[in-house]
């Protein structure tokens, strides 16, 4: 019984000191760049910075081993997640296409949308693809190329609210929910109720889903969901009121970063915690993931609108005159919305063998407005967030290293 306590025991602290988040490294490292961070340092809690970023160190095997830095985390406070959700909801789509097990049903499937509530509308083609027809894979491309919100939707309304939501708990996402389609006022009743979908080759329907509805609301312990001094109706009028993100998507860093990890190392986890998804489903991902947006020919994207940097803000910046080499990739999926400006990324430089993980989330919302569309980003978001990924790059370039990673899967 000695020796079941004193292993018990053992256990605890070894768990604990696992779990322990250092949070000093980041503050450290930030205000040693005065230059850089100052301005917005000296306000963290009203820009609500939030930063994990995370070492990779491999062993003999190639194996990937984590060690993680945060700074003012905090699962319960509170920010819009934007696109982020976009992410999961992707992978979870895959898994679905694959847990049904259905002949001819993947990913490159045609298919079409119905309505069957209102607000709901249909889908029959979509004249960015190659082959002039909506398909979960095309979806996914829009979406991790220039984070498109109609594909996301489309996504949203595949899985439904229940099945997206059971995906995050299972995959230990557990201060999280996404329960809204984006960019369209979907909240309330409206978002419970999911299209038919029709999966279909030529005259052969392959597979049929009816309509879905959930009843669930996946409430949550959060700070900080309402606030400011205003915001502008769906009218076009300013009330004069704080403004609520009551029953809104959620889905913090250290969730955002969880479920990045397990779909970039996969090796790292048990076999019952991995996605259910195929070696070409991962290679498809990590491919758009990676990609700027005229690396590719369907979608077919106008520079003008979306510059190669338009969806990689950590290191890049979104920075339109940004001279792009081969060597550094981002693997993310950024989101920005009501001031907030979030980037989870997985930054690779394969010449110099440099890879880390970092997310990050900050605001710049000076007239405390919300949804006039006035937000400081190009002032103040942006630099942060380019500056940030610079300095832990800059970092990880002298950081040693007993073992160069292996980094050809990732490398198209």
């Amino acid at each position: 019984m000695r020796k079941f306590t004193i292993f018990l025991l053992s256990f605890t602290l070894m768990t604990a000191s696992a779990q322990h988040l250092d949070t000093v490294f980041l503050r450290n490292l930030l205000e040693s760049h005065p230059e850089l961070f100052k301005t917005v340092l000296e306000h963290p809690q009203r820009h609500e910075i939030q930063i994990l970023y995370t070492q990779i160190d491999r062993d003999e095997n190639d194996i990937p081993h984590f060690k993680s830095f945060g700074y003012r985390m905090d699962p319960s406070w509170y920010f819009y997640p934007a696109s982020t959700v976009k992410l999961p909801t992707s992978i979870f789509a895959l898994e679905k296409i694959n847990a049904l097990r259905i002949k001819g049903l993947n990913k490159e499937t045609s298919l079409k949308i119905d309505s069957a509530w209102d607000k709901q509308t249909s889908v029959s083609t979509d004249s960015s693809s190659a082959n002039g027809l909506p398909s979960i894979g095309h979806y996914i491309k829009k979406i991790l190329l220039t984070s498109d919100n109609d594909a996301y939707n489309r996504l949203f309304e595949f899985l439904g609210r229940a099945e997206i939501n059971q995906h995050l708990r299972k995959h230990g996402a557990d201060n999280s929910r996404i329960v809204n389609r984006l960019a369209i006022g979907d909240k309330g009743e409206s978002a419970k109720h999911t299209n038919p979908f029709t999966f279909y080759e030529g005259d052969k329907i392959i597979y049929q889903q009816k309509a879905q509805y959930d009843p669930n609301d996946y409430p949550l312990k959060l700070q900080n969901v309402v606030r400011g001094k205003g915001y502008i109706s769906a009218n076009d009028s300013l009330i004069h009121e704080p403004f609520s993100f009551e029953g809104l998507n959620v889905y913090p860093l250290a969730d955002q970063q969880l479920i990045l990890k397990k779909l970039l190392f996969p090796e790292a986890f048990a076999k019952d915690e991995r996605f259910l998804l195929t070696p070409e489903d991962y290679k498809f991902i990590y491919y758009y993931m990676s990609r700027f947006p005229q690396e590719v020919d369907y979608p077919k994207y106008d520079a003008q609108d979306f510059w190669p940097t338009y969806s990689k803000l950590l290191y890049f910046g979104r920075d339109k005159k940004h001279q792009l080499t081969d060597s550094i990739r981002s693997f993310n999926k950024y989101g920005d919305s009501y001031g907030y400006n979030i980037d989870n990324a997985y930054i690779v430089d394969f010449e110099h063998g440099v890879e880390f993980l970092l997310a990050a989330v900050v605001q710049a919302n000076k007239n405390n407005i919300y949804n006039d569309g006035v937000y400081e980003y190009k002032e103040v978001t942006y630099p942060f967030l380019k500056n940030l990924g610079r300095v832990i790059y800059e970092y990880e370039l002298q950081r040693r290293k007993k073992v160069k990673p292996n980094l050809n899967r990732f490398q198209f």
